[in-house]
């Protein structure tokens, strides 16, 4: 996929009514025109519940698609893009990445070089956890990543749960049936688990 610099993007950002939401996508109607934006597990918490929305944008354009990217924060909106800059990181493999952990954890695993943490994502081997660090250890540093903190979700129904967090991994790329499996496992485990934890800990299961 072709890169492109932020600098020629012609959408900075959305702001409008959230129409639609799972833990994968958002729409977001601005002035009527509906935009679909991919996001991650951490926008999905950070937007979850609110009637208005701003989103950050990053636009991938291929001679084949056209594809928007929101995220709740410029922070995390870099960190995608870095996470793009390395050989062999894709936008889904970097929402991926960005699901599993918060921007402020994913800093972290980066800076005290922690390999294993991001070999736990679905897809991450051994050489792609040791390309990110290397690639991206210095320049993550400067990126003004706020702490993150625990989001507070209220408790649904089990079956609810389940079917958004199963509906999610879909999207992210697994299979139904095992995502299914995993899904239940853990809610029989920890069933008040809000859906966007269920689908943290699936990641690293999966």
């Amino acid at each position: 996929m072709k890169k492109r610099k932020r600098l020629n993007d012609m959408i900075e950002y959305v702001r409008g009514t959230l129409e639609e939401l799972t833990p994968a996508m958002a729409v977001v109607d601005c002035g009527g025109v509906g935009y679909g934006l991919s996001i991650s597990l951490g926008t999905f918490s950070a937007i979850q519940g609110k009637k208005e929305v701003k989103l950050f944008v990053y636009e991938v354009i291929r001679e084949d698609a056209y594809q928007l990217w929101g995220f709740a924060t410029k922070g995390e909106r870099e960190l995608f893009l870095q996470l793009t800059s390395v050989s062999g990181i894709g936008a889904a493999m970097a929402r991926m990445i960005l699901s599993a952990f918060t921007p402020a954890e994913l800093v972290e695993v980066i800076s005290t070089g922690n390999d294993r943490a991001l070999k736990s994502v679905k897809g991450i081997g051994p050489k792609a956890a040791q390309r990110v660090i290397v690639d991206l250890k210095d320049k993550i540093m400067g990126l003004d990543i706020a702490p993150s903190g625990t989001s507070s979700v209220a408790p649904q129904v089990n079956q609810e749960v389940q079917q958004e967090a199963v509906a999610a991994l879909t999207m992210l790329g697994f299979s139904p049936a095992p995502s299914a499996k995993v899904v239940t496992k853990l809610l029989s485990e920890e069933p008040d688990l809000p859906v966007e934890q269920i689908i943290k800990k699936a990641l690293k299961m999966l």
